[in-house]
């Protein structure tokens, strides 16, 4: 699908990674931007194309609302997500995967059902799904953030055989760490979200069913067919 004149509908489009996606749709001329966050007021973009949308992706009753308010989407970006990591043997994981598994796994689901039907009635558009190069690999401190990420990269690829027939373009987005406020406290090579968002777009409008946005995402998905295959040896 084609960028220029699309109505598009972003979560977590208050910082970070959102807020990169919402300025490179609107510098590539997207005709609308949903840009959805837990606080609307947060949304401060000097742009009459940009529509805040009040959404705790969690809560399925604001995701139905979303998605009626914004029923001429033809392209969902589910960005949003959070990470609070732990080691799974930490006697707080149990807690945190859930919390993290409502955010980075169940808010795409619930987001992705309720826009569904809008991107069907508009043609088929397009989902991107914000993933992770920890989809395929745990690091001994982020267990229950793999975990979620995990699931999010199997439910994409499972929504992507559903809404195929209905002409919906489902595509994933992995990429290491980025230059934002999740992994401020990280020391490590980071990536800038502009040149992640750069990448996603013209990737959807190639048609693209998964994005590898950095070295480390394409260095381990190479891996993963090795017989010590990446997922075995990240971490040694």
């Amino acid at each position: 699908m084609k960028i220029h004149n699309a109505t598009a509908f972003v979560t977590g489009a208050n910082r970070g990674l959102g807020r990169a996606f919402v300025q490179a749709l609107l510098a590539a001329g997207a005709r609308k931007v949903y840009a959805a966050a837990r606080n609307p007021a947060s949304i401060d973009f000097a742009d009459a194309r940009v529509v805040p949308v009040r959404l705790d992706v969690t809560d399925p009753a604001q995701v139905a609302e979303a998605a009626r308010i914004a029923s001429d989407t033809d392209l969902l970006i589910n960005n949003a997500g959070i990470s609070q990591s732990k080691p799974f043997l930490d006697p707080a994981s149990v807690d945190t995967v859930r919390i993290e598994m409502e955010t980075n796994f169940y808010g795409p689901l619930l987001l992705g059902q309720a826009f569904a039907p809008a991107l069907k009635a508009n043609g088929g558009g397009a989902m991107l799904n914000v993933l992770s190069v920890l989809s395929w690999v745990a690091l001994a401190g982020s267990g229950t953030y793999s975990a979620s990420k995990a699931a999010a990269w199997s439910m994409t690829n499972a929504l992507r055989n559903e809404l195929r027939s209905q002409g919906t373009q489902v595509t994933g987005l992995h990429v290491g760490f980025m230059d934002t406020d999740m992994v401020r406290h990280v020391e490590a090579p980071k990536s800038k979200p502009e040149d992640v968002v750069a990448q996603a777009l013209q990737a959807i409008e190639a048609g693209a069913e998964e994005v590898l946005a950095d070295d480390i995402s394409r260095q381990v998905k190479a891996g993963l067919s090795a017989e010590q295959s990446s997922y075995l040896t990240v971490g040694r």
